[in-house]
This record gives C-alpha cells, sequence and structure tokens, in this order.
C-alpha cells in the first residue's frame, strides 16, 4: 500500500509539473486580454452570424499553443469581453489540438508521417465547430459563466504602466481562481492512473467501437498534455485501431479529468455537461470512418 502512495505521489506531481507552464501561460494571456482587450475590440473582430464566429474560433485557436488546462482562464475572459459562449468552447476545444505545436509533435511521434496528424487536425476541427454550433442554437444569450466578470473601460483609458501592472495582477488572481481545480484535478488523475490498470482496459477494447471508447477513456484518465500524447499514443499502433488512436489523440486535449474539474470551476454545469455529451459522441461516431 505504502509503494502505491508512492507511486501514485509521483505521478501527481508529474502531471503537476507537466500542466504549471502552460496555466501559467494561460492566466497571462487572460490578464492581457482583459486590460489591453475592449469590447468594442471583439466586437469589430468577431462576426454576427453564428456560424462565421464559430468558424473564425476554430482556426484561431490554431494560433494559440494552449494545453487543455491553460486555455479555460482565456476563454473566460474572452467570453466575459464580449466573445458569444458558443464561439468561447469551439476555440476551446481546437487551441489545445490543431496548434503547429501539437500538430508537430504528432507528425514526428508517427514516424514523420502526415496520416495521423490530418487525421487528428482535421477531426478535432469538425468536432469543435460542430460542438460550436450545437450550443449556438441551444444557449441563446445567456450568461454560462459561475462568476461573471464585469466589463471594464480600464482597456481604454488607462496608462500602458498600469495595464500591464494590471495585467499582472489578473494573472495572479486567475491562476489562484483555476490553480486550485488543476491541483485536485491532477490528484484524482494521478488516482486514477495508479489504481485503475491500463491491461484492464486493453482487455475490454476488442471490437473497433469498444476500442474507440477504451482509448477515449484511457485519454481522459491519464490527463497527458497535448504536446506529448502523440507519443504515447503511437506505442499503441500495434494493439489499436487507427480509429481508436485518433479518437485518443483528440478527446484527451478536449476532455480530461483536469480540464473537466476546471470547466465545472469556470462554466455552469448545464454548459459542461453539453460539451461533454456533444464531444463524446462526435469524436467515437468520427472515429469509427477511420
Amino acid at each position: 500500500m505504502e509503494k502505491t502512495l508512492l507511486q501514485m505521489n509521483t505521478v501527481f506531481i508529474s502531471i503537476l509539473i507537466e500542466s504549471l507552464p502552460f496555466v501559467l501561460i494561460g492566466v497571462f494571456i487572460a490578464g492581457i486580454i482583459q486590460m489591453f482587450v475592449t469590447e468594442q475590440m471583439v466586437a469589430r473582430i468577431i462576426p454576427n452570424n453564428r456560424f462565421l464566429a464559430v468558424l473564425m474560433a476554430t482556426f484561431l485557436g490554431a494560433l494559440f499553443p494552449a494545453c487543455e488546462c491553460g486555455i479555460v482562464p482565456i476563454v473566460r475572459r474572452l467570453v466575459s469581453k464580449g466573445v458569444p459562449i458558443y464561439a468561447g468552447i469551439a476555440f476551446m476545444l481546437t487551441g489545445p489540438v490543431i496548434n503547429p505545436v501539437v500538430l508537430f509533435s504528432t507528425y514526428v511521434a508517427f514516424g514523420n508521417q502526415w496520416d495521423m496528424m490530418i487525421y487528428r487536425g482535421g477531426l478535432a476541427l469538425i468536432v469543435a465547430a460542430l460542438v460550436g454550433i450545437a450550443l449556438s442554437f441551444q444557449y441563446k444569450n445567456e450568461q454560462l459563466l459561475i462568476h461573471p466578470i464585469p466589463s471594464s473601460a480600464l482597456a481604454q483609458k488607462t496608462p500602458f504602466g498600469k495595464k500591464l501592472l494590471g495585467t499582472l495582477t489578473h494573472a495572479v488572481d486567475e491562476f489562484f481562481s483555476v490553480g486550485k481545480y488543476l491541483v485536485i484535478g491532477a490528484l484524482v488523475a494521478a488516482a486514477m492512473q495508479t489504481f485503475i490498470k491500463t491491461s484492464t482496459l486493453l482487455e475490454i477494447g476488442q471490437t473497433e467501437a469498444a476500442s474507440s471508447l477504451v482509448m477515449m477513456g484511457l485519454a481522459f484518465v491519464l490527463s497527458l498534455c497535448s504536446e506529448a500524447d502523440a507519443f504515447i499514443a503511437s506505442s499503441f499502433q500495434t494493439t489499436f485501431t487507427t480509429g481508436s488512436l485518433v479518437a485518443f489523440l483528440v478527446y484527451g486535449p478536449m476532455l480530461d479529468v483536469k480540464n473537466t474539474l476546471m470547466m465545472l470551476g469556470t462554466f455552469k454545469k448545464r454548459l459542461v455537461i453539453s460539451i461533454i455529451i456533444y464531444v463524446t459522441i462526435l469524436v467515437f461516431t468520427g472515429s469509427l470512418f477511420f
């Protein structure tokens, strides 16, 4: 038992060390958005048409090399600035998957071949867009943040020096706001990795559909950083189908233990449940086409 707890503690620390830099980047970007981006800027950039807004958000996600746990505070600030919630979620789902760093690591992990990188990016783009469009019809102009951030004119009137100081202040506040969910999520993920045997999951995933579900479950449990998960997935090439590997690579960055808890601490429960249902169904269905 003592050995098991020591192993869990090691995994817990490893997950925290892996995730912390991206959370710090995320909260710093969130602070910049709060102090330097005005509601008027957002209104000019985001199209009024829901389909165009979702499409733009999915492609903007490619510009942010953020991990799944670091992108939640960014989306929270964007939504508080006037970005529609459905566009913010589409951005949140694509950012950790189709950014250049993740796609390049996927290319390298699978022997410098383009196939898996294209499958991963393509399915992620489709899933994010469909989830965003579905949410745009489901939730119309509702405030879905648990703690709404009041709009402010600071981004327009404050001198640069004070904006920079405000950025650091907001970043610290954001870190302590989401940091507790990161710690809890890392602890839960470490416990699941320690007590749930991978061999048990391998025995379950014998059929094509079952293998996709098992790999999606494994991605959720492992809570790997999206910059490194492709190297884990490549080790399963002889065991699982291509479709199930794609499911692993897309589902994990969109939904894992850490970012699910962070979303529950940021968005209202009904929105998080909708995201989980839509992403699970779409990723599973999409994986069956490979």
